[in-house]
């Protein structure tokens, strides 16, 4: 599987290589909160940072190539946390596993530039930013000051045109596009061009199509099966559609019994071009990847 117009084929973090085309990575999300949609937050799992540390643990063994911190549920409907709350549930955490897994890649899944930087400071070695920097101007200097890789999410969120159903979760009814993917690719672009703007290196740019923010059922489906028109802006993919409400509106399934749609989703993004999926169930989803990567790469 060969896709053009890459803008750099490797991304060097530390000791680790990513050769973007070659395999699919793999991200294992830890979610540090109490109202995760998923229902996997280890926030009131006894200690958070030993659990924590745990759970990584697990991940790695299954074959996640990086770690992804967050302390703010982005579900539909949910809360928003304070930079200090956020900051003071993530950073112990990211401080441990460094400690514990000194060799590892760890992303801070932020859109807020203070906590970005504590995170970096603790041990974090990459940001995912569900905003795409557009919502909070100082996190594209936070990256381009310590070098930082990103991950730039296309997002429309909007809670007023959140229904949320019991069992499923929420979904974004009123969400209107003049022409999908190229709304999308375009506003992706203004992301990107935010961070080159900034000082950011175009080498250490990805994107993610935004998954379940601020898309309908139909407009999630659709993203993902024309994946690849996204990867020929020419930026590594990281896809993220673990246990999502889609899948759950698509199967009647609430989270927990979500494994095998994710699974449909990972393996047809693969063959679309996704460099990187952001999943839940680390040991089933490397496994599937690991298979569509043999079929189609």
């Amino acid at each position: 599987m060969t896709f053009l117009f890459m803008k750099s084929t490797t991304l060097q973090i530390g000791s680790f290589t990513f050769h973007w085309g070659s395999r699919t990575y793999v991200m294992g999300i830890l979610n540090v909160t109490p109202d995760s949609f998923s229902g996997d937050g280890i926030f009131a799992a006894g200690d958070v940072t030993e659990q924590a540390v745990k759970q990584a643990e697990g991940f790695l063994a299954s074959g996640a190539d990086i770690l992804d911190v967050g302390g703010e549920s982005t579900r539909p409907g949910s809360e928003p946390v304070n930079a200090e709350n956020e900051m003071e549930r993530v950073v112990p955490v990211i401080a441990a596993l460094r400690q514990n897994f000194p060799d590892v890649l760890i992303s801070i899944d932020t859109y807020k530039a203070s906590v970005a930087e504590a995170a970096i400071r603790a041990g974090a070695n990459i940001i995912n930013d569900v905003w795409g920097f557009r919502a909070d101007p100082e996190i594209a200097s936070v990256a381009a000051r310590y070098k930082t890789p990103v991950i730039l999410m296309h997002n429309r969120s909007n809670p007023a045109s959140v229904e949320v159903r019991e069992k499923l979760g929420g979904t974004y009814v009123g969400a209107e596009y003049a022409d999908l993917v190229e709304d999308v690719k375009r506003e992706l672009m203004n992301s990107v061009e935010i961070a080159l703007k900034a000082g950011v290196e175009e080498k250490l740019v990805l994107l993610d199509p935004g998954i379940g923010f601020g898309k309908k059922r139909e407009h999630n489906l659709e993203l993902i099966n024309r994946l690849d028109e996204i990867r020929s802006l020419g930026y590594p993919i990281l896809l993220g559609t673990s246990r999502k409400s889609f899948i759950g509106f698509t199967l009647d399934l609430p989270p927990d019994q979500r494994v095998e749609g994710t699974a449909a989703t990972v393996a047809v993004g693969i063959t679309r071009g996704a460099d990187m999926i952001r999943v839940h169930d680390v040991k089933e989803m490397a496994r599937v990847a690991k298979m569509t990567d043999a079929l189609v790469r």
